[in-house]
């Protein structure tokens, strides 16, 4: 058997034996001495210090907002219908005044009535609220009528036949459905 050649290179041998290498700190950059290592450690702990205070700052800033904006909702469901309340209050005193009139005739009472019903509709305009009040033969809209039932008419099939009572909008949204009787067609 033959012996394992040790003429190897002995710059090769060496760099092949960890424990002949000399050890650097990987910490620490070259030509830093090892004494900086507390002063390194200690500014990253403030450091880190610093960010974790940001961090809480943070978070305590993000709880604020969401608590005011909160408030803000709990402020708009209690005070949302403030405006339309307040255009409401003079439909009530002309109608307290109409009572309030002892001898009246009954032309009296209708131009009364009449004036306090443009009140109520100057109120709704100014509050955005609009009547849904189809008309017999305008197509069925099933997010603005209800159909109550279908009866034969000379309408066509799939329209409205006859509005029982109006619906209401306030902006874009239903406030109560038109009630409707749909047409089924002729029979």
């Amino acid at each position: 058997m033959s012996a394992p050649q040790e003429d190897l290179d002995p710059q090769a041998a060496q760099a092949q034996d960890p424990a002949e290498t000399p050890e650097t700190p990987e910490s620490a950059p070259p030509g830093q001495p090892e004494e900086d290592l507390p002063t390194l450690l200690a500014e990253a702990q403030a450091k880190l210090a610093e960010y974790h205070d940001q961090l809480l700052r943070a978070h305590a800033e993000v709880e604020n907002v969401r608590r005011r904006a909160q408030e803000d909702v709990a402020k708009a469901r209690k005070f949302g219908t403030e405006s339309f309340a307040e255009s409401l209050i003079p439909v009530r005193d002309s109608l307290e005044a109409a009572l309030a009139q002892p001898d009246q005739t009954a032309a009296d009472w209708r131009q009364g009535v009449e004036a306090t019903l443009r009140q109520l509709n100057t109120a709704f305009e100014r509050n955005q609220m609009h009547e849904v009040a189809p008309q017999p033969g305008e197509a069925f809209d099933p997010h603005r009528h209800q159909a109550i039932s279908t009866v034969p008419s000379d309408q066509p099939q799939g329209t409205v036949a006859q509005c029982l009572q109006k619906g209401y909008l306030i902006a874009d949204r239903v406030l109560r459905p038109a009630l409707v009787m749909v047409s089924a067609g002729q029979s």
